[in-house]
């Protein structure tokens, strides 16, 4: 047994851990201010400090405070991810300094491990990476994507490198303890996309081994149900639905305006737009100022992530309570909005039926019916969500679902994994 890392590389957050020589696990923890947390941003910053001195590069929510507090020029990047697999990315300038894809990925890496404040030398550490079953994108380039993170891993300094596939990991564990060969849907529900991975884990002679049978998913999560509380609670209140006059007649507010508040980081960018300026100009003719007014202060004092810090933390108290009190200052304050847990329900109620229909398709290509899935292992923090939970428990039943460490299911399945003496039978081709 050897010294590994589990790393679970994601689209909206990123999970790493330990492994001792004994197999004890540890995840890698970060300290902001008073918050210590597992699941850092993949969000990466850089501050513009002029010509004459290098770049100021951040992570997660100290890259999220770069972007928004500081007086210079910031470039502020995310979904890294994303990019991996795509061949029309030829990377890209950030003040006058090139940036290849491995570039930007070493740099989110090195300035995590800084921040975890983690020692260890990479040379004599094993590093496991999980990969998704199918990257991201139009036309994903596996190879290309393997061979950039490689690059990238190798910029850090490590040299013992494993991949395997994140269902694997995610489902690793509990697949341990099984008694005997099972179909397994895991069912990875993060911030950006939902995954399904069906895997088969068999043993022969005393061997464990995970054999992929199906994959699918669609773009809806966490973030997605993040912004139907937004788009409910509290674009009404910033003039979404109301009406200007024009030459005589009533028209309504342009619509797209407000889809910036799709993702926070989308207001920020608003704020430099010619759709804003005209929006400032639009104002006196607004029947409802006092919203539009609103919604212009919001983004111009850079409101879009504190916003959605408090919207995901109702969302979260909804999985224990059947209502949560939603307030944010900026809004006025005495607002005060009490969300029910069946209102929410209602509004994500289209997103889940296209969650089912890309799991119906999934079953589809692998040639399964439901009753042939053993297990459903979910993981991610949107499998947190009760409607998502009751609508898995009502396809497959409740006696089929498992789960567990939600939000390091993955990394620790990895360092598991790179700690034992077949590691190399689990790794796929980089």
């Amino acid at each position: 047994m050897t010294e590994t890392i589990g790393l679970d590389f994601g689209t909206s957050n990123t999970v790493a851990v330990t492994a001792n020589g004994a197999g004890a696990t540890s995840p890698v923890r970060f300290q902001d201010r008073d918050e210590s947390f597992t699941s850092l941003p993949t969000v990466l910053s850089f501050l513009d400090r002029g010509a004459a001195r290098a770049l100021h590069p951040e992570v997660g929510p100290w890259a999220i405070r770069q972007f928004l507090e500081s007086f210079g020029d910031v470039r502020f990047i995310q979904s890294l991810k994303t990019f991996a697999a795509s061949s029309l990315f030829k990377g890209t300038g950030v003040y006058g300094v090139r940036f290849e894809f491995e570039d930007l990925m070493s740099t989110f890496l090195r300035c995590a491990f800084e921040r975890a404040g983690t020692s260890f030398d990479p040379t004599g550490t094993r590093l496991v990476v999980g990969r998704p079953v199918e990257f991201a994108g139009y036309r994903p380039d596996e190879q290309l994507a393997m061979e950039r993170y490689r690059r990238a891993f190798r910029k850090v300094g490590f040299e013992d490198i494993l991949f395997v596939m994140e269902p694997v990991g995610a489902a690793f564990s509990y697949a341990q303890s099984l008694q005997r060969d099972t179909t397994i849907l895991v069912a990875d529900l993060g911030g950006g996309t939902t995954d399904y991975s069906i895997m088969r884990f068999e043993t022969e002679g005393g061997h464990l081994k995970a054999t992929p049978l199906g994959r699918g998913g669609i773009g809806i999560a966490g973030d997605t149900f993040d912004y139907r509380i937004i788009d409910n609670v509290v674009l009404p209140k910033l003039g979404k639905g109301s009406s200007y006059q024009s030459m005589g007649k009533v028209l309504e507010i342009p619509p797209n305006l407000f889809s910036n508040f799709a993702r926070w980081h989308m207001l920020s960018i608003f704020k430099t737009s010619d759709d804003f300026k005209e929006m400032k100009k639009l104002l006196r003719w607004c029947l409802e100022p006092d919203k539009i007014e609103l919604f212009i202060e919001l983004v111009d004092e850079d409101q879009g992530y504190p916003l959605y810090k408090s919207v995901s933390e109702t969302k979260a108290r909804l999985s224990a309570e059947d209502e949560a009190e939603f307030s944010f200052s900026p809004l006025g304050t005495d607002f005060r909005a009490t969300v029910a847990r069946k209102d929410f329900e209602s509004w994500i109620a289209g997103d889940l039926a296209k969650m089912d229909k890309a799991l119906d398709t999934t079953l589809a290509k692998a040639g399964l019916q439901e009753n042939e899935i053993d297990r459903v292992f979910m993981t991610g923090g949107t499998s947190f969500v009760p409607a998502v939970r009751r609508q898995f428990a009502n396809r497959f039943g409740t006696e089929k679902i498992s789960g567990g460490n939600e939000l390091t299911s993955v990394a620790n399945g990895l360092a598991l994994i790179g700690a034992r003496a077949d590691a190399d039978d689990w790794a796929v081709a980089a």
